[in-house]
């Protein structure tokens, strides 16, 4: 029979640690190799529950345990690696970042000192959101979500035995209803699935509940002696080499696939370290090795991998991702020898744990405030880039009073206008969002009033139609904001025109275009309301709705035009930067542009599509955005030094300008 593992430190838990953390690694660094290592979390989630859980009942069972020394302990775990990795994130970002970047940098690690992380990166997720790649913090959202359950699980197991209330039954209650939480929300929100505590609760009680099996006296003898270790150790290594190398990040996760890694880990630690392959594989004295700096490995790959992005202006080559994962395990191995196995060995006291607190306490603050001031703009940006970084900037995204905007049914859509109540309207995606921007000054200029009563993000100008960026969620809730923005213009007898703005071939071809992980849009599906998704090809779905919206809009006397959207570029815009605070190899791209060739080949069965609909509505003038945007050979995301684009594909405040400044006497055209 196995030992008791509470009693006794195993180092086959080391070596499940290291199988975590690589697996991370891996996936970070090599992607398209380790296509599913972000299961290496959900193991981390698992081996935390049984740890922690271990120690909290054997407190209790021996009645010694103190919510002080449980959290004193915690606090020198993980507070003085975290401080140095926000510490040295900070300080390089001072050089290497521009203001938009470092006020973000600021922003998360606020959040990342507060273990918040996950709560402010779902806040944050979006169509507009920046690249996951670009935030050199990000990762500190699964620190977030186990800290929550640090704060929250020691004090539920100390009620429950204080009350001689059911433990067991309880755990059991608790892990079900959080799966079952994920299962449904991944279907709805995948977002909320992937950061909410609540859907990853089960995760780390399912390690509670084989703790609870370990140290329960007969129940834990029955349950040892019926299990076949070494076929339950083989099982979970197959389970889990399976999720490294064949899951990938477009299956809904943490749902029904997160079963995968959970009881992999599970198995592998209930098989015990008498197991051949926890004994032989785990136990090795390399896979230890790694499992001892596994906490200080994962604090640190990460940064050093987005910082290289950030920097590059585009993924890093393969020998800068190496360099990069090799200085991690050097800097992982310095914080675990002269950082935390000192503090481990020192006695703790009060002061210490203190300490270490203010100091979290401080450095959140620093980053807050850098938040608050913008990211310290004063600090090294080049002159010559000033009007370039100002251009990154995004459109605002305030919501205008009066009109239709006070609305309560219009609380989820973006509604902006300026002046009085509008006689134009501009509805679509984020596109018509930024598109706006140069439509607002021109039509004021021409004595109109022009407003925008748009989605969020991902949602066409479309009636009745449904638009998921994955299959199973459907986050974007076309039908409550663009669907009953069209009926309520349709219904609005003082909206005269309405102008119909997407990123149309994002939805036909259901994927992002070019190179840039932040557009790494795959599987996006259309269908019609009272259709199920599937029924129907993208491309269909939109030539139906189009044909709808369009027969709609007409039949209520309105005037339509319909936008040909802007060139998507392919490739991240700040790429083209004349120069950067700090770079590695001091590249920019030139021409700062995309081959016409390539945004033709990419918009053709759209644009053939849309081109026949609008043969049958001869009254709605259609406008060709790109056309100031491109020439014989190549469509730019810059002129003049100037940036038109703020990201991939969404023109910047300065490119909507210019565009319809290009096209203005297009708009006062009469059909």
């Amino acid at each position: 029979m196995p030992s008791q593992p509470y009693l006794n430190y195993r180092p086959d838990i080391d070596g499940l640690r290291a199988i975590a953390v690589l697996s991370v690694v891996g996936f970070h660094a090599f992607p398209h190799w380790v296509t599913g290592g972000f299961i290496g979390v959900d193991v981390f989630f698992v081996i935390s529950g049984y740890l922690i859980s271990s120690i909290i009942w054997k407190g209790l069972g021996e009645g010694d345990f103190r919510f002080g020394d449980f959290f004193a302990r915690r606090i020198r775990r993980i507070f003085p690696a975290l401080l140095l990795v926000l510490a040295a994130s900070y300080s390089f970002g001072w050089f290497a970042l521009l203001a938009d970047e470092y006020q973000q940098l600021g922003k998360h690690m606020a959040a990342g000192a507060g273990f918040v992380s996950n709560l402010v990166l779902w806040g944050e997720a979006g169509y507009f959101d920046t690249a996951a790649d670009t935030k050199p913090l990000l990762h500190l959202w699964s620190l977030g979500v186990e800290e929550q359950f640090y704060l929250v699980w020691p004090l539920v197991l100390w009620l429950t035995w204080r009350n001689k209330l059911a433990v067991l039954w309880l755990t059991i209650l608790l892990t079900l209803g959080s799966f079952y939480l994920a299962v449904q929300s991944v279907q709805r929100d995948a977002i909320a699935a992937f950061y909410s505590p609540q859907t990853r609760l089960w995760e780390f009680l399912v390690g509670a509940l084989l703790a609870w099996f370990s140290i329960k006296g007969r129940a834990h003898r029955l349950f040892y002696r019926a299990m076949p270790v070494n076929p339950c150790a083989w099982l979970g290594t197959a389970m889990l080499g399976y999720g490294c190398l064949c899951l990938t990040k477009n299956q809904s996760f943490p749902g029904g696939w997160a079963l995968i890694p959970v009881l992999g880990g599970a198995l592998l630690i209930a098989a015990g370290p008498d197991a051949w392959v926890n004994r032989v594989l785990l136990s090795n004295r390399v896979a230890v090795w790694f499992g001892l700096i596994s906490f200080p490995l994962y604090l640190w790959h990460w940064p050093l991998l987005s910082f290289a992005r950030i920097v590059e202006g585009e993924v890093p080559s393969r020998g800068i991702r190496i360099a990069a994962v090799i200085t991690a395990i050097g800097l992982a191995w310095l914080t675990y020898v002269l950082v935390e196995r000192p503090l481990r060995l020192r006695r703790s006291t009060a002061n210490q744990s203190a300490a270490l607190v203010l100091l979290l306490v401080l450095v959140g603050a620093v980053g807050y405030v850098t938040y608050q001031r913008e990211g310290l703009a004063f600090r090294s940006t080049p002159q010559q880039m000033a009007s370039q970084v100002e251009a990154l900037l995004k459109p605002p995204r305030h919501r205008a009073s009066g009109w239709l905007c006070e609305d309560e049914a219009f609380r989820e859509v973006r509604c902006l206008y300026e002046g009085d109540d509008p006689t134009a309207v501009v509805i679509g995606d984020s596109h018509a969002t930024t598109i706006y921007n140069g439509l607002n000054p021109f039509y004021r200029a021409q004595g109109k009033s022009i407003a925008l009563l748009g989605s969020i993000g991902g949602c066409p100008p479309l009636l009745n139609v449904v638009s998921k960026d994955r299959p199973g969620s459907d986050s974007r809730h076309c039908i409550e904001r663009t669907t009953l923005a069209l009926k309520t213009i349709i219904a609005e007898d003082s909206i005269e025109e309405v102008i119909l703005a997407s990123r149309g071939s994002l939805y036909t071809t259901a994927h992002g275009f070019g190179g840039f992980l932040g557009d790494d849009h795959q599987g996006w599906v259309l269908h019609l309301v009272d259709e199920e998704a599937g029924a129907r090809s993208n491309l269909q779905v939109f030539e139906m709705a189009l044909v709808n919206t369009l027969d709609a809009l007409l039949k209520a006397g309105k005037r339509v035009i319909f936008l040909h959207d802007v060139p998507e570029l392919g490739f991240d815009i700040k790429s083209c930067l004349a120069d950067r605070p700090l770079s590695l190899t001091n590249r920019s791209r030139n021409p700062c542009a995309v081959s016409r060739e390539v945004v033709v080949e990419r918009n053709l069965a759209f644009r053939s599509m849309a081109e026949g609909v609008l043969e049958q509505f001869p009254s709605v003038h259609a406008i060709d955005l790109a056309m100031p945007l491109c020439d014989a050979t190549w469509c730019y995301g810059a002129k003049d030094g100037a940036l038109l684009y703020f990201d991939d594909d969404h023109l910047s405040v300065a490119g909507s300008v210019y565009v319809i400044e290009q096209l203005g006497a297009e708009f006062l055209r009469k059909q």
